[in-house]
Protein backbone atom coordinates (compact mmCIF):
# COMPACT_ATOMS: atom_id res chain seq x y z
CA UNK A 1 0.00 0.00 0.00
CA UNK A 2 2.86 2.52 1.14
CA UNK A 3 4.33 1.47 -2.51
CA UNK A 4 1.28 2.15 -4.57
CA UNK A 5 0.61 5.11 -2.75
CA UNK A 6 4.24 6.23 -2.95
CA UNK A 7 4.16 5.50 -6.82
CA UNK A 8 0.46 7.76 -6.96
CA UNK A 9 2.27 11.41 -5.75
CA UNK A 10 5.60 10.36 -7.31
CA UNK A 11 3.67 10.36 -10.80
CA UNK A 12 1.40 13.60 -9.61
CA UNK A 13 4.66 15.30 -8.79
CA UNK A 14 6.20 14.36 -11.96
CA UNK A 15 3.19 15.52 -14.17
CA UNK A 16 2.75 18.88 -12.47
CA UNK A 17 6.39 19.93 -13.30
CA UNK A 18 5.77 17.99 -16.72
CA UNK A 19 3.22 20.79 -16.41
CA UNK A 20 4.96 23.46 -15.21
CA UNK A 21 7.99 23.01 -18.06
CA UNK A 22 5.96 23.02 -20.56
CA UNK A 23 3.69 26.31 -19.41
CA UNK A 24 0.40 23.34 -19.67
CA UNK A 25 -2.45 24.45 -17.79
CA UNK A 26 -2.55 22.44 -14.49
CA UNK A 27 -6.26 22.13 -14.28
CA UNK A 28 -7.36 20.38 -18.05
CA UNK A 29 -9.05 17.31 -18.92
CA UNK A 30 -5.36 16.16 -19.92
CA UNK A 31 -4.34 16.32 -16.33
CA UNK A 32 -8.13 14.33 -15.06
CA UNK A 33 -6.99 11.45 -17.62
CA UNK A 34 -3.44 11.25 -16.65
CA UNK A 35 -4.17 11.54 -12.47
CA UNK A 36 -6.90 8.42 -13.52
CA UNK A 37 -4.10 6.32 -15.25
CA UNK A 38 -1.52 7.16 -12.32
CA UNK A 39 -4.33 6.03 -9.73
CA UNK A 40 -5.04 2.65 -12.35
CA UNK A 41 -1.26 2.01 -11.90
CA UNK A 42 -1.29 2.42 -8.59
CA UNK A 43 -3.86 -0.46 -7.95
CA UNK A 44 -2.02 -2.48 -10.35
CA UNK A 45 0.81 -2.14 -8.11
CA UNK A 46 -1.18 -3.10 -5.62
CA UNK A 47 -2.32 -5.78 -7.07
CA UNK A 48 0.53 -6.93 -8.96
CA UNK A 49 2.55 -7.11 -5.13
CA UNK A 50 -0.02 -8.71 -2.45
CA UNK A 51 0.10 -12.44 -4.34
CA UNK A 52 3.73 -12.36 -5.05
CA UNK A 53 3.97 -11.49 -0.95
CA UNK A 54 2.00 -13.89 0.10
CA UNK A 55 3.88 -17.07 -0.41
CA UNK A 56 6.96 -15.27 1.18
CA UNK A 57 5.21 -14.15 4.19
CA UNK A 58 3.25 -17.63 4.69
CA UNK A 59 6.96 -18.97 4.45
CA UNK A 60 8.34 -16.86 6.84
CA UNK A 61 5.27 -17.01 9.65
CA UNK A 62 5.51 -21.39 8.80
CA UNK A 63 9.29 -20.86 9.98
CA UNK A 64 9.13 -19.02 13.09
CA UNK A 65 6.29 -21.13 14.23
CA UNK A 66 8.66 -24.49 13.37
CA UNK A 67 11.03 -22.30 15.30
CA UNK A 68 9.21 -21.42 17.93
CA UNK A 69 7.96 -24.97 18.49
CA UNK A 70 11.48 -26.49 18.47
CA UNK A 71 12.50 -24.55 21.39
CA UNK A 72 9.71 -26.44 23.28
CA UNK A 73 11.45 -29.69 21.81
CA UNK A 74 8.92 -30.31 18.85
CA UNK A 75 10.67 -31.05 15.98
CA UNK A 76 8.78 -29.46 12.84
CA UNK A 77 10.24 -31.49 9.18
CA UNK A 78 8.42 -29.93 6.84
CA UNK A 79 7.03 -26.07 7.11
CA UNK A 80 3.51 -26.95 6.23
CA UNK A 81 2.77 -29.72 8.78
CA UNK A 82 3.22 -26.75 11.51
CA UNK A 83 0.05 -25.07 9.83
CA UNK A 84 -1.93 -28.24 9.64
CA UNK A 85 -1.42 -29.14 13.29
CA UNK A 86 -2.59 -25.74 14.08
CA UNK A 87 -6.56 -26.66 13.32
CA UNK A 88 -6.01 -29.61 15.53
CA UNK A 89 -8.51 -29.94 18.38
CA UNK A 90 -7.14 -33.31 19.97
CA UNK A 91 -4.11 -35.78 19.45
CA UNK A 92 -4.53 -39.22 19.48
CA UNK A 93 -2.11 -41.82 19.63
CA UNK A 94 -1.60 -45.43 20.47
CA UNK A 95 0.91 -47.44 22.96
CA UNK A 96 3.49 -48.03 20.19
CA UNK A 97 4.63 -44.62 21.04
CA UNK A 98 3.72 -42.85 17.59
CA UNK A 99 4.23 -38.94 19.34
CA UNK A 100 6.96 -40.18 21.80
CA UNK A 101 10.77 -41.34 21.67
CA UNK A 102 9.42 -44.87 21.31
CA UNK A 103 10.39 -45.32 25.66
CA UNK A 104 7.55 -46.23 27.63
CA UNK A 105 7.62 -45.76 31.15
CA UNK A 106 5.14 -46.86 34.12
CA UNK A 107 3.40 -43.63 36.18
CA UNK A 108 1.14 -45.44 38.66
CA UNK A 109 0.34 -49.35 39.80
CA UNK A 110 -2.34 -49.46 41.81
CA UNK A 111 -2.28 -52.91 43.82
CA UNK A 112 -3.69 -53.62 47.61
CA UNK A 113 -5.84 -50.18 47.68
CA UNK A 114 -2.67 -47.92 47.22
CA UNK A 115 -0.70 -46.38 43.93
CA UNK A 116 2.56 -46.56 43.57
CA UNK A 117 3.72 -43.83 41.77
CA UNK A 118 6.56 -44.41 38.74
CA UNK A 119 9.57 -42.08 40.60
CA UNK A 120 8.92 -43.81 44.00
CA UNK A 121 9.26 -47.75 42.54
CA UNK A 122 11.45 -48.62 45.88
CA UNK A 123 8.32 -48.12 47.94
CA UNK A 124 6.32 -51.08 45.41
CA UNK A 125 9.08 -53.14 45.90
CA UNK A 126 8.00 -53.76 50.06
CA UNK A 127 4.31 -53.85 48.38
CA UNK A 128 2.26 -56.86 49.37
CA UNK A 129 1.22 -57.76 46.16
CA UNK A 130 4.69 -56.83 44.61
CA UNK A 131 5.86 -60.61 43.79
CA UNK A 132 2.10 -61.51 42.67
CA UNK A 133 2.16 -58.14 40.04
CA UNK A 134 5.97 -59.43 39.25
CA UNK A 135 5.41 -63.03 38.52
CA UNK A 136 1.89 -61.82 36.17
CA UNK A 137 4.48 -59.12 34.43
CA UNK A 138 7.44 -61.31 33.54
CA UNK A 139 5.38 -64.60 32.78
CA UNK A 140 2.90 -62.94 30.59
CA UNK A 141 5.50 -60.47 28.62
CA UNK A 142 7.44 -61.01 25.47
CA UNK A 143 9.85 -58.78 26.97
CA UNK A 144 13.32 -60.34 28.40
CA UNK A 145 16.07 -59.67 30.07
CA UNK A 146 19.20 -59.96 28.30
CA UNK A 147 23.41 -59.58 29.71
CA UNK A 148 24.89 -57.02 27.23
CA UNK A 149 28.53 -57.92 26.50
CA UNK A 150 28.89 -54.32 24.90
CA UNK A 151 27.61 -52.21 28.12
CA UNK A 152 28.44 -55.35 30.55
CA UNK A 153 25.19 -54.96 32.40
CA UNK A 154 21.62 -56.35 31.95
CA UNK A 155 19.44 -54.82 29.19
CA UNK A 156 15.78 -55.16 28.87
CA UNK A 157 14.48 -55.81 24.97
CA UNK A 158 11.22 -56.62 24.05
CA UNK A 159 8.00 -54.69 23.31
CA UNK A 160 8.57 -51.25 23.92
CA UNK A 161 5.45 -51.22 26.65
CA UNK A 162 6.31 -54.37 28.26
CA UNK A 163 9.32 -53.36 28.44
CA UNK A 164 9.19 -50.09 30.27
CA UNK A 165 7.17 -52.60 33.34
CA UNK A 166 9.77 -54.90 33.38
CA UNK A 167 12.47 -52.16 33.42
CA UNK A 168 10.08 -50.26 36.57
CA UNK A 169 10.16 -53.87 38.47
CA UNK A 170 14.14 -54.14 37.68
CA UNK A 171 14.54 -50.47 39.15
CA UNK A 172 12.14 -51.18 41.80
CA UNK A 173 14.52 -54.13 42.87
CA UNK A 174 12.50 -56.90 41.93
CA UNK A 175 14.60 -60.02 41.16
CA UNK A 176 12.87 -61.04 37.43
CA UNK A 177 15.44 -63.75 36.29
CA UNK A 178 13.94 -66.03 39.07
Amino acid sequence: MVTAVATFVCMCIRWGIYCFQNDLPFFSMETLTFVLQSFIFAITVIVCAVPEGLPLAVTISLAYSSNDMAKKKNLVKQLHASETMGGAHEICSDKTGTLTENRMSVQEIYTGKKTYEGERNLEFKTAKNAPLVRDAVVLNSSARVEFSDKANKKVVKGNVTEKGMLMYLQEAGLDLET
